[in-house]
């Protein structure tokens, strides 16, 4: 067969090679409908390269090359960058090009949920404005970074693996010998015949932690189900006497809105939660509504020095690295809760709870590090082992990393209706 190189040969009727027909850069780009300035795009960006260059200079495609160009089209309409592309046109590998199509879907259903994110921003963005008449822009930003992390909190939270995760790493390494929950508890007074709510009570951790529980009735309750059945069964597991058992009852609640009458509770706690809940003065509304006139809010958080080595080491490994979308203590933290408590609360006391942790061991601070709600899972993914050995590195530079701890109970009391 006859290999043609003269252009106007080509041109016009097209040559003839070892591939089948040639076709000029105008012809090719007609049969794929695409403009020439595509096909020279590709030709410059190196994914797609002419057959053939003929002696005049001119660039020639085949019907091969065609196939190329709509599998690159192909690519391009699916959402795929200049470089993924180019990996995946030069191995044709079927496993490869499936593995390649279930990440890009993933990245779709992430977007897909961006997008979802945005629109539900904008209307509460718009429910604010209405309701105050004045732009805040520095509400406006926290809120839209309350919106983004939600879904993270959500899957954080679909139940109390990562919460677990967390708390294992305060109890095993921490330096006061009263547990913070044992402290937790021992700060809330209970008499016999109190109702009592505990908003967000992840795993019902607070309430293997009392030596002693009067006849009380309480409500567990959090805005996640699954929360609720961790709570359930982690409190059968530690056999709760069976009088007190029989007075506790469970439900998903959102503090925001809850569905108990005004005054029902003479006690209302909530731990570690507030920073998480996007109205937080509707929320705090809802508590002294249903809150007793005389009774008392307990609810902890902690301050802007909390864990702050952890935050130093994972940023100095790699600076991209943030384990929360937001600082949570500037929502609400030791030091500016009192200010937003004391627009629903007649007195407001907080109560310090003194303590650090010292850490000797990488895999538990790894694990700490992997459940916060952050990008680090993200960012590590393919560096456990590069990060551990890091972690590793530190404690025997030091023998052990001891790690800040600034945490407490904000005590309120609603003292007139």
């Amino acid at each position: 067969m006859k290999v043609l190189n003269s252009y106007d040969s080509v041109k016009k009727k097209g040559g003839v090679g070892m591939r089948g027909q040639y076709y000029t850069s105008g012809q090719f780009a007609k049969k794929a409908n695409v403009t020439i300035r595509t096909v020279r795009f590709y030709d410059k960006q190196g994914i797609l390269k002419p057959s053939k260059v003929s002696e005049s200079g001119y660039r020639l495609y085949t019907d091969e090359d065609f196939g190329r160009l709509q599998k690159i089209l192909s690519l391009k309409y699916l959402g795929f960058s200049l470089e993924e592309i180019m990996a995946m046109t030069i191995n044709d590998d079927s496993e490869d090009i499936a593995h390649s199509l279930e990440l890009q879907k993933d990245l779709i259903r992430k977007r897909i949920l961006h997008l979802q994110m945005m629109e539900k921003t904008l209307e509460d963005t718009a429910q604010m404005l209405e309701q105050s008449g004045k732009v805040d822009w520095n509400d406006i930003l926290n809120l839209i970074h309350i919106t983004n992390m939600e879904h993270a909190i959500v899957e954080q939270y679909k139940n109390a693996v990562n919460l677990n995760v967390r708390i294992a790493l305060h109890q095993r390494f921490s330096h006061n010998p009263v547990p913070w929950f044992t402290w937790l508890a021992d700060q809330i007074a209970l008499k016999d015949g109190y109702r009592v709510l505990e908003t967000g009570c992840g795993n019902g951790e607070l309430w293997c932690h009392r030596s002693q529980i009067p006849d009380i009735c309480l409500y567990l309750t959090d805005i996640s189900s699954g929360m609720v059945e961790d709570a359930m069964k982690r409190l059968r597991e530690e056999r709760m006497p069976a009088a007190f058992s029989k007075k506790i009852q469970f439900g998903t609640e959102d503090c925001q809105k809850f569905s108990f009458p005004d005054q029902a509770f003479d006690t209302v706690i909530a731990n570690h939660v507030l920073f998480y809940v996007k109205n937080l003065p509707q929320a705090l509304k809802e508590v002294r509504r249903v809150l007793k006139t005389g009774g008392t809010f307990y609810c902890s958080t902690y301050g802007k020095n909390h864990m702050k080595e952890i935050t130093s080491m994972v940023q100095e490994f790699d600076s991209r690295i943030t384990l929360s979308e937001v600082a949570l203590y500037e929502l609400f933290g030791l030091e500016n809760g009192e200010g937003m408590l004391r627009e629903q609360f007649e007195e407001v006391e907080l109560r310090m709870y003194e303590d650090y942790l010292l850490v000797d061991e990488a895999e538990p601070l790894l694990d700490y590090i992997l459940s916060c709600h952050g990008n680090q899972s993200e960012i590590l993914n393919q560096r456990q082992l590069e990060f551990k050995a890091f972690l590793q590195k530190k404690i025997e530079e030091h023998g052990a990393i001891k790690i800040t701890k600034m945490a407490g109970m904000f005590v309120c009391r609603k003292k007139s209706e």
